[in-house]
């Protein structure tokens, strides 16, 4: 199978999955082409069977901000003319099944015909797409995707609620590979905890949404009960503010600002809790990569995360922004170290049902009946 894969090629979850996504269908032989502005994070462009194809844009006095859709539309049509595609995957509605459709018509009109599945990931239907100057394009181009999935049933609930989509919605979660999570033997935890104590890790962009503010809230309550540092991987426009109330909580001392990573994985690997804050979360991949890192989390009730992080089990769910709760839950978990392990387990042993093994035949299912589906040329 030839397939297409249009990505941010950022940090971001939405980029990190469609990225694995490729990854493993080219380790089962299928041709994988990435299609974006610049390669992809995780991406090894020398691995057997990956592609990449670069949207290039060029500065043109005329436009303030240049119409990346277009670039984008003419490239699909270019990959797919020379590289013979099956179909394209499309990964984030705006813009990039708006382009894919107009792509779609381009190639249609040259008698040449290709399906297009697009997988809804959060923002781009939650924060986005709801905006009026974005709603109707959105709205347009999920209705006319030849098959849709997005990555929780709290997603989907959401986008039939908020948009008139007609087109069924299958539910394909988010996943990880456990190959990186291979136990390696201990975790050296000596530099950041010399003294023994507690390691607590956050992971996001530091958007107000993802409310790091409660994260160091509760860090600060579980703090006054038993030593620990907190570990902030990532970045993002809140980062000067939450900079500015450690140094208010006078916890400085106890709290790493790590900034972005692309090795999360070692991080989480020192990790004994895990906190997801956020207002709103379509999936929460972040508390899934914790999970699989042996790390119970404690969270917010937002969106898919109650989908993920399952309450008394893998760590515990509250309200958004009951950081009381929050840190007497942490607590919970923290208060020996037979409590701790048995959360760690059961969050390990929940995080396999994520497994990439076991969700890859999901959307080969997808493809599969397109292109059974797909009229001879």
């Amino acid at each position: 199978m030839k397939i297409g894969i249009v990505l941010y090629p950022t940090f971001g979850g939405s980029g990190v999955v469609a990225t694995e996504l490729g990854k493993a269908l080219a380790l089962k032989g299928n041709q994988v082409h990435f299609i974006t502005y610049s390669l992809p994070v995780r991406l090894d462009i020398l691995a057997k069977n990956i592609h990449y194809h670069e949207v290039k844009m060029y500065d043109y006095p005329l436009f303030e901000y240049a119409p990346y859709e277009l670039a984008l539309a003419s490239k699909l049509v270019s990959v797919v003319k020379k590289e013979k595609l099956d179909l394209l995957h499309v990964h984030y509605a705006i813009p990039h099944a708006y382009a894919a459709f107009m792509a779609k018509q381009i190639l249609a009109s040259e008698g040449i015909s290709i399906s297009v599945v697009t997988t809804l990931h959060g923002t781009d239907i939650t924060l986005v797409g709801k905006n009026p100057s974005y709603k109707p394009a959105v709205t347009f181009s999920i209705n006319q995707s030849d098959a849709v999935t997005c990555v929780s049933q709290s997603l989907k609930d959401e986008t039939y609620e908020y948009f008139d989509v007609h087109k069924e919605i299958s539910v394909i979660p988010n996943f990880i590979d456990f190959n990186h999570y291979i136990d390696e033997g201990p975790c050296m935890r000596s530099g950041i905890a010399p003294n023994g104590e507690l390691i607590i890790v956050h992971v996001s962009n530091f958007r107000l949404l993802k409310r790091v503010d409660d994260v160091v809230r509760v860090f600060d309550r579980i703090r006054a009960e038993k030593p620990a540092k907190l570990l902030m991987v990532g970045d993002g426009p809140r980062r000067p503010d939450i900079e500015k109330q450690v140094k208010e909580l006078r916890i400085q001392d106890d709290v790493v600002f790590m900034g972005k990573s692309n090795d999360v994985v070692r991080v989480l690997c020192l990790a004994d809790l895990f906190l997801l804050t956020s207002e709103h979360e379509s999936f929460g991949l972040a508390a899934l990569e914790a999970m699989a890192s042996k790390t119970p989390v404690i969270s917010s009730n937002a969106g898919g995360i109650p989908e993920v992080n399952i309450h008394g089990v893998s760590g515990f769910v509250s309200e958004v922004g009951d950081v009381d709760d929050m840190a007497k839950n942490a607590l919970t978990i923290l208060a020996t170290e037979e409590s701790l392990q048995q959360f760690k387990d059961q969050a390990y042993e929940l995080a396999h049902r994520y497994d990439i093994e076991s969700v890859l035949p999901l959307y080969e299912e997808v493809y599969d009946s397109l292109l059974k589906a797909k009229p001879v040329s």
